[in-house]
């Protein structure tokens, strides 16, 4: 890892960022979690804490940078400030402010005039960039059901893989973000005058990274091999990019089969096929009628996985707690308790789930790719 002197600082002040769950020090870090924190740093540019909240899960913090590093990271077709772009629009989607602040810094970084501050606002029609309005747009409205099916690629069809994949990467990593870390990408009790400096120098830092050599697929032992799984065909034009998801979806589903009572792994997907992408409101009705027919003993982890899955700003402490005392995971893992691990499980199977429902709503065979 680099000898930069502010290294240590960022990395103190993006673990002090995660919330109900203790994050894995960088200094007692060991094997897995310490080599995607060194990869992190290298490749990203900074330790960041939607990947570093995972790591009382060593194998979903590897499924989680697997899958961004080779979307949103790693060389390819498509430019970063576009990925970039997309990673925003997918977080202003899903009421993501921590994404919407760190993705529109770097998208800053990248390109020229108020594009960036354009996207922040959700105000895309203000977008200069031709091509960046399109994909603003496109990665926006892709993550309601109805819409989706009828939009137009806005990019050439080889750079599908990279970009659906930068939406699904998203929709996952907001759902765990709303759950685990505050609202801006500053610790608690920080100033919110200083977020301006805050999002400088991570859009600083990312950009540098971006502009170094970064080849794709040299994760992808961090992970069992896997096949792809066929809702997920649309990685398939990339090999790399469908590498990763093949591995972290494998992952996934085996976390799902050690955390997630199989009446709710049966619940989720049935619900998610019924829902058209909007959130379903403030009133939890919804979700009173969706778990009512789980056993008793069911009912505090299908809550949390609907949550996470349709509505993650909801979560709240009661909904962990009562999960937390549900699972009875109390046994010690290494710097992380086991409890933390389920937590972690359950969540991130609730939100790979819906993201990889989300990402096959575009009908990537029936569209014409805008070049």
């Amino acid at each position: 890892m680099s000898a930069n002197p502010i290294r240590p600082v960022l990395r103190r002040t993006a673990l002090a960022q995660v919330q109900r769950v203790t994050p894995v020090d960088v200094r007692s870090a060991r094997h897995l979690v310490a080599r995607v924190y060194g990869e992190m740093e290298r490749d990203f540019g900074v330790l960041a804490p939607p990947l570093a909240l995972h790591s009382p899960a060593p194998d979903m913090l590897a499924a989680s940078w697997l899958t961004l590093r080779e979307t949103l990271v790693a060389d390819g077709l498509a430019a970063r400030a576009a990925k970039e772009v997309a990673a925003s629009a997918v977080s202003l989607a899903n009421s993501c402010p921590y994404c919407v602040t760190v993705h529109t810094a770097t998208v800053n970084s990248l390109v020229r005039g108020r594009d960036a501050q354009a996207i922040a606002d959700d105000h895309f029609d203000d977008i200069g960039d031709d091509q960046l309005r399109a994909i603003a747009a496109w990665a926006r409205d892709g993550a309601v059901r109805d819409t989706a099916s009828g939009l137009e690629l806005p990019f050439p069809a080889d750079q599908a893989p990279e970009l659906v994949g930068v939406t699904a990467v998203f929709h996952y990593l907001n759902r765990m973000v709303n759950v685990f870390l505050p609202d801006v990408p500053m610790p608690d009790g920080t100033p919110r005058s200083a977020l301006p400096v805050v999002a400088r120098v991570l859009g600083t830092l990312m950009r540098r990274a971006s502009r170094r050599p970064t080849p794709a697929g040299t994760s992808a032992d961090l992970l069992p091999a896997a096949a792809l799984p066929a809702d997920l065909a649309w990685a398939a034009g990339a090999p790399a990019v469908a590498e990763a998801f093949a591995r972290a979806a494998q992952a996934i589903e085996q976390a799902g089969r050690e955390a997630v009572p199989d009446s709710v792994a049966e619940l989720l997907p049935r619900v998610l096929g019924a829902w058209d992408g909007r959130p379903p409101g403030l009133d939890r009705r919804w979700l009173d009628q969706a778990v009512a027919e789980l056993p008793g003993a069911d009912r505090a982890a299908g809550r949390l996985a609907l949550l996470v899955a349709l509505a993650s700003w909801q979560v709240d402490d009661q909904t962990i707690a009562a999960f937390r005392t549900g699972s009875g995971s109390d046994t010690g893992a290494g710097t992380a308790s086991g409890a933390d691990r389920t937590l972690i499980l359950l969540t991130s199977w609730a939100s790979f789930t819906a993201a990889r429902h989300i990402a096959s709503w575009t009908p990537l065979a029936d569209h014409r790719s805008v070049r």
